[in-house]
């Protein structure tokens, strides 16, 4: 059983998402590839949902750069979840490019597989999907909003 609340950070309230074995998710208002909530039960306190919140506003306040919760995927393909493992090796304040991903997965022709996956990254911010640029540094989109991809790389020094 998921349970989630709604939280309110310095980029817009977040819907975030936990099951036994840990976090399965955190979601911008709004984002695309949000998944259906209505089976899931609305709590106001849980230990992983507590610590998330207070890791995700520490980040967007500038006084961590980067989290220590454990991570409990709900969904998706053994591809998807290469890929956002993959994701988590781009450390702060740096970028990298999809078609990059695609060689370390050794898939070098995988580009825009490895896009769409990232584009269904369940843990927006945690698991940093803001990092991914298109073909020469492009702003490609981001499933939280543009405007927000480029408020959190402003955050991380990689844009002024």
């Amino acid at each position: 059983m998921l349970t989630f609340r709604p939280i309110q950070t310095p980029l817009g309230q977040m819907l975030i998402a936990a099951q036994a074995q840990g976090l399965a998710g955190a979601w911008f208002e709004g984002q695309q590839h949000m998944p259906d909530v209505s089976g899931w039960q609305l709590v106001k306190t849980d230990p992983t949902l507590d610590e998330a919140e207070a890791q995700l506003v520490q980040y967007m306040r500038g006084q961590r750069d980067s989290f220590q919760l454990k991570l409990a995927p709900a969904w998706g393909t053994e591809f998807q979840r290469s890929v956002w493992q993959a994701l988590q090796g781009v450390g702060f304040g740096s970028t990298t490019s999809y078609g990059h991903l695609a060689q370390l997965l050794n898939k070098p022709q995988a580009a825009r597989a490895v896009g769409a996956a990232v584009g269904r990254n369940p843990w927006s911010v945690i698991v940093p999907c803001h990092r991914i640029l298109g073909a020469q540094g492009a702003l490609t989109g981001y499933a939280g909003g543009l405007e927000r991809k480029v408020a959190l790389l402003k955050l991380e020094g990689v844009l002024l």
